[in-house]
């Protein structure tokens, strides 16, 4: 089922990929691919095909609030604007935020896309 708006919480290890709407939330979980090897660079090709799969797994999601600790945010941005630049219009937003239960995240999820529909002149369902 593909749901109009997602949040996407992240670390370096982890992702959690919620998508909801008014009734319904379903959750993805990513886990990162560990590498085990002595080779240059495995750890940098290991974050970047759990980013590739984290984005694979946004496709088809009009509006996605990207969500995590301020350094995986920008990694996670830096990997987009490279990578995966035609995934950024996607993106309607970033909030820093700790480790908040599935439920927290939709609620903080719920709430953003409330004032970023707003601010796009979307009326809010009565």
């Amino acid at each position: 089922m593909s749901l109009f708006h997602a949040v996407l919480w992240l670390d370096h290890h982890e992702a959690r990929l919620l998508q909801f709407d008014a009734e319904h939330v379903e959750l993805e979980r990513i886990r990162e691919h560990s590498h085990h090897t002595k080779q240059h660079g495995s750890a940098v090709r290991s974050e970047h095909e759990f980013y590739a799969e984290v984005c694979e797994r946004m496709a088809g999601i009009a509006e996605v609030l990207v969500t995590g600790s301020h350094q995986a945010q920008a990694d996670f941005r830096h990997y987009l604007s490279k990578h995966r630049p035609a995934l950024k219009s996607q993106v309607a937003g970033y909030e820093t935020v700790a480790k908040p239960s599935d439920a927290q995240l939709v609620a903080v999820a719920r709430e953003f896309f409330v004032r970023f529909d707003r601010m796009n002149g979307v009326p809010t369902p009565s």
